[in-house]
């Protein structure tokens, strides 16, 4: 089994902030802007829109359309779609690298992201908390059940932006279901959405946020593709703005998986 690192989410240039830790845990997801029909007041979380979330964290900035991708967390939009099922897609190089690197049914995906923790103030708005640094840290994860990778077959997903026949183009185009049950861990859905916990934090302590962990199945003789690691003093660091780091299958870092959605 491949394991894929993905980044997904808010970061200081889609969307100008970090995705936020709540109070109780929960690590909210924002999807990145974009200029799509799916709005930030159509989802939610426990009834407050997460345009009205993202108003609180970034007073002044409007948000408005967003891209909805890893689409995996059940109940998030305010109008429910029928039949809907978890979905990620992906396109373009992105999508070239994951097809190079022989990803297939059965491989997973841990899908990360930049977080800061919040509070309430005294209103009972959210923001974030001063002295808390930003983090990446993995938020969710998806075991490939099924690849559909042919316009007709992306359609059964019509709720996805993928599905979008005017967006992407039909040969560079593939959306990634869920299998039923997570194969190293029988008893767990194959896809879901995790809370805050330390040992899903990917970042090294008192570093800045994209700076890694020395986990030694993520250094750069364990990825498939060529990656170099630019961190100077120790840790990982992986530059640029890439969205797909494929692992070399390895006993240790099915383990580790297993133990950061399991256990």
């Amino acid at each position: 089994m491949k394991i894929i690192l993905s980044r997904k989410g808010f970061d200081t240039t889609s969307g100008g902030c970090p995705s936020p830790i709540l109070p109780d845990g929960t690590l909210l997801t924002m999807p990145i802007p974009d200029n799509e029909a799916l709005k930030y007041s159509d989802l939610q979380y426990n009834g407050c829109t997460y345009d009205r979330i993202l108003s609180s964290l970034k007073p002044g900035r409007v948000y408005d359309g967003c891209h909805l991708d890893p689409d995996i967390r059940e109940g998030v939009r305010v109008k429910v779609v029928n039949n809907w099922v978890p979905a990620f897609g992906q396109t373009g190089s992105a999508l070239g690298i994951l097809r190079n690197a022989g990803v297939a049914v059965g491989d997973l995906f841990l899908f990360f992201g930049i977080f800061r923790q919040t509070e309430y103030d005294p209103d009972g708005n959210l923001r974030f908390v001063k002295k808390k640094k930003p983090i990446q840290i993995i938020h969710s994860y998806l075991q490939i059940g099924e690849i559909l990778d042919t316009p007709s077959k992306i359609k059964r997903c019509s709720w996805h932006p993928h599905a979008s026949v005017k967006g992407y183009h039909p040969e560079r185009n593939a959306v990634y279901l869920p299998c039923q049950k997570l194969s190293i861990y029988p008893s767990v859905p194959g896809c879901g959405v995790l809370s805050y916990r330390e040992d899903r934090v990917l970042t090294m302590e008192d570093r800045s946020a994209a700076n890694w962990k020395e986990h030694s199945f993520l250094m750069p003789d364990h990825i498939i593709g060529s990656r170099k690691n630019s961190a100077k003093n120790g840790s990982i660091y992986y530059q640029g703005q890439w969205q797909e780091l494929v692992l070399k299958p390895s006993e240790s870092a099915e383990q580790w998986a297993k133990k950061i959605i399991c256990e």
